[in-house]
């Protein structure tokens, strides 16, 4: 019991560290590097871009790896094996827990999906779709799977997490590559490439919010009086970081 404890500690002090390193630098692209790149002339560019880019996404990738895999992790030791994931002590894994647990991890491909429908192609729709699925999924971990509070919550923000770090990974990775690259040889970047990395930096940063407020995840049981909460809370957070790309717009140099 001791050493659980005490491996649960550490893994959430690697998940939370790891977890800064990652959204400090999604946010730094987002807020500060997204206004203050167009401002470069192309001489400028070719030095900065080069240099400071493969930098900055050594350590933005790097956390993102970390977080998802120590949040793997506790998701295991603390929701799997310690039982939290249920609503009592005597929930057992029923069709719909595990077929939820497994929707978690394929995620991903359900985003890359909708992303190529009308719906996905406007973010006020995916940002209302989202919503939606954040909906359902709830009402499916609670009626379905039977997941307590903690259960329903830890899941949406692990689906959260995992299409955050496949974003990271498969899309704005590599096109940040091709970006680099091209910049460095004084080339203009492929239009669809910056867009799609462009589109998914963005995508992480709204996702981010109710990320953390799942990560927060036992000190949030005072609002699980309804399921409704959590998606409240998503669209609260993303009409904040709605503000915060009007704000970045506004800060100046000297």
């Amino acid at each position: 019991m001791v050493a659980t404890e005490i491996i649960q500690a550490l893994f959430r002090w690697i998940h939370v560290i790891a977890g800064i390193m990652w959204i400090g630098q999604l946010y730094f692209f987002n807020f500060v590097n997204a206004v203050f790149a167009p401002t470069l002339d192309a001489e400028s560019k070719k030095k900065v871009v080069p240099q400071l880019m493969p930098r900055a996404l050594f350590w933005f990738r790097w956390g993102a790896a970390w977080t998802w895999v120590s949040g793997i992790l506790l998701l295991a030791l603390v929701f799997y094996h310690g039982g939290a994931a249920f609503e009592n002590v005597t929930g057992n894994w029923s069709l719909g827990a595990i077929v939820m647990v497994l929707f978690t991890f394929v995620s991903p491909f359900v985003y890359e999906a909708l992303l190529k429908t009308p719906v996905g192609k406007n973010l006020t729709n995916s940002a209302i779709a989202a919503a939606v699925a954040i909906a359902l999924l709830s009402l499916a971990m609670i009626h379905w799977a039977g997941f307590s509070y903690r259960g329903y919550v830890i899941h949406i923000g692990a689906i959260f997490g995992t299409i955050m770090a496949f974003n990271v990974w498969f899309r704005i990775w590599p096109a940040q590559q091709k970006i680099i690259t091209a910049v460095r040889d004084g080339q203009a970047p492929d239009a669809a490439v910056v867009a799609l990395a462009g589109l998914r930096s963005k995508h992480n940063t709204y996702l981010s919010v109710p990320l953390v407020w799942a990560m927060l995840n036992q000190h949030t049981t005072f609002a699980a009086s309804h399921w409704a909460i959590l998606v409240v809370v998503a669209v609260i957070g993303w009409h904040g970081v709605e503000k915060l790309y009007k704000k970045s717009a506004k800060v100046q140099g000297f």
